[in-house]
């Protein structure tokens, strides 16, 4: 059964975009360890743009082969004309009940139950899905993830937009490992405990 991991990058204080989920600022902390780190260990959850720049177009996937993202995750990307920003992967899948149709066949948009099509993609063949963001699909999805990849930058921001919005709730989790990196950032993996 495939597994669900939350993977995704945030500040010391737990926040993963500025409070109207911005997350540009953190891009000022991304230095040549790091990235080659991710391109190593994660190259597909590195943007066809990305990966065309550090010369990884065909990188294989090593842990996800799909990715769910929320729409507001989704759009930085189509701003610029970057419809399917993982096309790399089997499945790509946004999660709106605004946008209707993908601009990009290689994207489905999921409008409806998301948890119910998360337990149906899990009961699929084929390697991890790569939960992208953002805080509110993480919340509504906070029962289905499996497995946290926390990738945390030296940086305190105060406020902004969390990693979750579950509410509270103890949901007990095990550390799998922990990278320190040269430019103060830790890569820090999880499974939850059930």
């Amino acid at each position: 059964m495939r597994t669900l991991t939350y993977f995704i990058a945030t500040t010391v204080d737990g926040f993963i975009g500025a409070p109207d989920g911005d997350a540009d600022f953190l891009h000022g902390h991304l230095d040549a360890e790091f990235v080659g780190h991710l391109a190593a260990e994660y190259p597909e959850t590195i943007s066809a743009g990305g990966r065309a720049q550090l010369g990884i177009e065909d990188a294989a996937p090593k842990r996800f082969d799909a990715v769910l993202m929320g729409r507001r995750t989704y759009e930085p990307g189509l701003k610029v004309g970057m419809t399917s920003p993982y096309g790399h992967l089997r499945e790509q899948y946004v999660v709106s009940r605004s946008l209707g149709v993908a601009p990009d066949p290689r994207v489905t948009v999921i409008s409806g139950d998301v948890a119910a099509k998360v337990r149906e993609l899990k009961a699929r063949d084929g390697l991890g899905i790569w939960l992208c963001g953002g805080a509110d699909l993480a919340g509504q999805l906070a029962d289905e993830i499996d497995a946290y990849v926390v990738k945390t930058y030296p940086v305190v921001v105060g406020t902004g937009m969390p990693m979750s919005r579950a509410g509270f709730g103890v949901r007990p989790l095990e550390l799998t490992g922990c990278t320190v990196l040269g430019g103060g950032q830790t890569v820090t993996s999880y499974t939850v405990k059930r």
